[in-house]
C-alpha cells in the first residue's frame, strides 16, 4: 500500500506570507503541500502562478517541501515548463481541461515531475482509466473545483474505491471538504493522499489535525475495507 500523505492546502493559508506557511506546515508534520493553481477560465477564481510558486520554493529545497500543484487551468500543457522551473514536485492536471493528456504526462515526466490527473465530481472514473498506467497519482475531487470551504461530497467515494480495488499501489488523492469528521469515509474508500485546507489551517492545533488524518488512513490500510466482499 502507498504511504499516507497529508497535504494541507495553502489556499486556506496566509497569502501574505506563503513561504512561511510552507515551513510551518512542514514543521507540523505534513508530507506534501497542496498548491491550488486557478486561472479564472477552467474555474472562476484566480489564485497564483509559477512566479509565486518559485518564491515559495526559494530557500526551501524539494526534499524538504513537496509541492503538489493542482492545475485548475485550461490547456495545462502550456504550463508544464513554467511549473517545473518554479520547483513543482507534482503536476496534477484536470482530465476535463485538455485533450492532450499523454502530451502533458510525457512532458511533465520528462521535466522530472511526478504527474497526477484530477477528475471533477461529475466525471466518470472510467474516463481516466486508460491513463492510470502512465500516472503517479489520481485526484478524485470531493467538491467542485475552484473554491475552498465547500461541503464534502460522499457520493464521489465509489470512484476512490473503484481505483483502489484495481490499482492497489496507486497514490489516490481526495480534495474537498476533508476534515476529521469526513476522513474516515475517504480513508475507508482507499484514499491515501489527503488534502485538507480550512480543517488544518483554522484548527487550534494543526499538528493534531494532521496526525488525526494520518491515523485514519493507516487504520483503513490495516483493515482494507475496500477489499472485503460486499
Amino acid at each position: 500500500m502507498p504511504e499516507p500523505k497529508i497535504a494541507p492546502s495553502l489556499l486556506a493559508g496566509d497569502f501574505s506570507n506563503l513561504q512561511k506557511e510552507v515551513v510551518r506546515m512542514v514543521d507540523y508534520g505534513s508530507d506534501w503541500l497542496h498548491v491550488d493553481i486557478m486561472d479564472s477560465q477552467f474555474v472562476p477564481q484566480l489564485t497564483i502562478g509559477p512566479v509565486v510558486v518559485k518564491c515559495m520554493r526559494n530557500g526551501v529545497p524539494k526534499e524538504k517541501a513537496f509541492f503538489d500543484c493542482h492545475m485548475m487551468v485550461m490547456n495545462p500543457e502550456r504550463w508544464v515548463d513554467d511549473f517545473a522551473d518554479a520547483g513543482a514536485n507534482l503536476f496534477c492536471f484536470h482530465y476535463e481541461a485538455t485533450e492532450k493528456h499523454m502530451e502533458v504526462i510525457e512532458r511533465a515526466h520528462a521535466r522530472g515531475m511526478r504527474v497526477g490527473c484530477a477528475i471533477k465530481p461529475k466525471t466518470p472514473v472510467e474516463a481516466i482509466e486508460p491513463l492510470v498506467a502512465h500516472l503517479d497519482m489520481v485526484l478524485v475531487m470531493t467538491v467542485e473545483p475552484g473554491k475552498g470551504g465547500q461541503s464534502f461530497m460522499p457520493e464521489c467515494l465509489p470512484k476512490v474505491e473503484y481505483l483502489r480495488q484495481r490499482y492497489p499501489e496507486l497514490d489516490i488523492e481526495v480534495d474537498g471538504g476533508v476534515s476529521p469528521k469526513t476522513i474516515d469515509s475517504a480513508a475507508n474508500a482507499g484514499a491515501n493522499v489527503i488534502v485538507a485546507g480550512t480543517a488544518v489551517f483554522l484548527a487550534s492545533s494543526p499538528k493534531d489535525v494532521i496526525a488525526t488524518l494520518r491515523s485514519s488512513v493507516l487504520r483503513a490500510q490495516a483493515e482494507k475495507p475496500w477489499a472485503k466482499e460486499k
